[in-house]
């Protein structure tokens, strides 16, 4: 694992990074330097490498150069890969809005955390087993396997993943029936305070909307047809624009594209949503914006070349996402003004 230190005042005092643009003093902390960038491609100093950078959760490698920052995205399943971080030239009003699932439109990580912690517990063979508060970050808002994967190497080692992956199903299945017979937790699905007002506001206004989530099908579905039920909104497939998930995009008739080796914060979740699902052309990302209140989801907003808003309530913080952020905003509501502002 490369070295990292605190990211020095003097390092960023007046500076623009691309991609970035500048740090604020507060945000500092939340990112660290480290000395060399994708399994050693890159080391800070040489070939034009003028620092880099990872945020807290260490999940990203921001290799900066004078003219462009590079994102080196790690993976517990598969080779790194490397993304481009552009500019973010958001420019209200927004022509389309993408927005994140968990924790941004629907209540729900709460839920999905336990289901993992029993997944654990299964594996382990014990059924005390509890996840603790500096697991958060890692297990919020990546892929579920991501999430198997990092509760393996960090409680125990050696076990399976494919294993863990049977348990995680398993339960799911079971927690999911109950659910839908009235019998399970009430409290597994909410729509986030303000999400019928809001999006209302963006229809009224012809504002495209696209649903993105790292979850797979049968695990987010069940999730925003709650919501919809809840909010008296109807079929989320008449009302959303486009709705992607990792493994299935939900439009009638086309068969899904995404697995779980590209889920957040990997960019290609919200470029399929814009670019193909809502149709939005590469010269008008200037119009898009996206919701998250993961920091997964932030970067993944970003390497697709749209300005993020971050919502209070997710791990945003916790994996030091701050920096990448145009504002960050206490609920969806208060989001608005930032979309639809013309000035």
């Amino acid at each position: 694992m490369p070295e990292t230190s605190p990211l020095k005042t003097a390092a960023v005092d007046a500076a623009v990074f691309p991609g970035i643009g500048r740090i604020r003093p507060e945000h500092e902390g939340d990112f660290f330097e480290l000395e060399t960038a994708c399994n050693g491609m890159w080391r800070a100093g040489r070939d034009g490498v003028r620092l880099i950078l990872t945020p807290r959760d260490r999940k990203v490698e921001f290799v900066v150069f004078a003219d462009k920052t590079l994102a080196c995205v790690l993976s517990a399943l598969g080779p790194p890969s490397i993304y481009p971080l552009l500019d973010d030239v958001f420019a209200p009003p927004a022509e389309a809005v993408l927005m994140d699932l968990d924790g941004t439109s629907v209540r729900s990580e709460r839920f999905w955390m336990w289901i993992i912690e029993r997944a654990i517990a299964r594996l382990m063979g014990h059924p005390g087993f509890r996840l603790k508060a500096e697991d958060e970050p890692q297990i919020s808002g990546h892929s579920v396997s991501e999430h198997l994967r990092y509760c393996i190497d960090t409680h125990c080692p050696g076990k399976s993943l494919d294993e863990a992956r049977l348990h995680y199903y398993e339960i799911t299945r079971a927690e999911l029936a109950e659910i839908a017979a009235g019998r399970g937790r009430f409290d597994a699905f909410d729509p986030s305070p303000g999400l019928k007002e809001f999006l209302l506001a963006l229809k009224s206004r012809g504002i495209r909307i696209g649903l993105v989530t790292s979850g797979l099908y049968e695990k987010a579905w069940p999730e925003i047809l709650s919501a919809f039920r809840k909010l008296g909104l109807g079929d989320p497939l008449d009302f959303y624009d486009a709705v992607i998930t990792a493994g299935d995009r939900l439009a009638r008739g086309h068969a899904g594209t995404l697995g779980e080796l590209s889920p957040k914060p990997h960019p290609w979740l919200y470029a399929e949503t814009a670019y193909v699902g809502l149709g939005v052309r590469r010269d008008k990302r200037r119009r898009v914006v996206g919701l998250e209140d993961s920091g997964a989801g932030v970067v993944s907003i970003r390497l697709a070349g749209f300005g993020a808003i971050g919502l209070a309530g997710g791990n945003i913080v916790a994996s030091g996402a701050r920096p990448l952020l145009r504002a960050e905003c206490a609920g969806l509501l208060d989001a608005l003004p930032l979309i639809l502002d013309r000035n």
